[in-house]
């Protein structure tokens, strides 16, 4: 300790500074993180990047041990905010889980077919039409298409707000199981609404973790779904090329390839290389 009490001051002085010097630079490195320009850069990086741009969401997902599962640990130490550091985080993580998928260690060895659901329209309907009308109408969507999905072999893997994952044996008896569940949904009204529901059905072989599957096979029957529109039922070729034959006409259901629009971007998390169609039942 000196004898100065001057020293002392200005010693107690810089010790405090110190600390403040270290919050500017914090604060500064911060407000860098979080500027627009520099994440909206980020994300466009990601898009031109091998994989899935979506990586970092619940559908882009693989197994354990792998870039997904680390991205669960590294999700508690990223801000959940959007921020560069994140951006580019994931953007790693998002390659190093394209060449998991490449090489085949991202999947899984069991068949299935994947199914999504969604209720078209949901979201501006349930708002003004309040909580009761709202949990009336989920109760009676759940027994109208869980129903034909269990009953089917269907395993329900999880409700989703207003629609389900679930996943079938066979391709055959997701499809019986969709037209069956929107058969039923015509009877269902709450309150003059009458739900219509768009469905993505994908046959692939993702990893099974517990009661949950993952991987790029679930990313893509999602995917699927969202080009449902305003209440198609789509597939992708590798379901058409797995049906028995003969299922189709069984089922009195014809196909039309999908095409998108003029200038429309790909859909994102579909392979090039996949073919989507639209199934409808047939007009007697």
């Amino acid at each position: 300790m000196s004898d100065d009490p001057a020293e002392e001051i200005s010693a107690e002085l810089d010790a405090a500074q110190t600390p403040k010097r270290g919050d500017k630079v914090l604060g500064w490195m911060g407000s860098v993180n979080r500027q627009p320009q520099l994440i909206e850069g980020l994300r466009r990086v990601r898009r031109a990047l091998p994989g899935d741009p979506a990586f970092g969401d619940p559908l882009s997902t693989a197994g354990p041990g792998s870039a997904r599962a680390i991205a669960r640990v590294a999700d508690r130490f990223l801000d959940h905010q959007p921020g560069a550091s994140r951006e580019m985080s994931l953007g790693a993580l998002q390659v190093w889980q394209a060449l998991l998928e490449r090489t085949g260690r991202g999947r899984g060895t069991q068949e299935v077919t994947i199914m999504f659901t969604d209720l078209v329209g949901f979201s501006s309907w349930s708002l003004p039409a309040g909580d009761s009308a709202t949990l009336a109408l989920l109760r009676d969507v759940a027994r109208a298409v869980e129903t034909p999905i269990v009953d089917r072999g269907g395993h329900v893997v999880k409700r989703l707000g207003d629609g389900v994952m679930a996943v079938f044996p066979s391709p055959d008896r997701a499809i019986d199981a969709v037209f069956a569940a929107q058969e039923a949904l015509a009877e269902v009204e709450v309150d003059g609404y009458r739900p219509r529901m768009r469905v993505g059905i994908h046959t692939g072989v993702p990893r099974q973790i517990g009661s949950d599957w993952l991987g790029v096979d679930v990313t893509i029957a999602a995917r699927m779904m969202e080009l449902g529109g305003d209440g198609n039922v789509m597939a992708s070729s590798a379901t058409l090329e797995s049906l028995q034959p003969g299922t189709l006409d069984e089922l009195g259901v014809g196909v039309k390839p999908w095409r998108r629009a003029f200038f429309a971007p790909a859909p994102s998390g579909v392979p090039s290389d996949l073919g989507i169609w639209r199934l409808r039942l047939r007009r007697p």
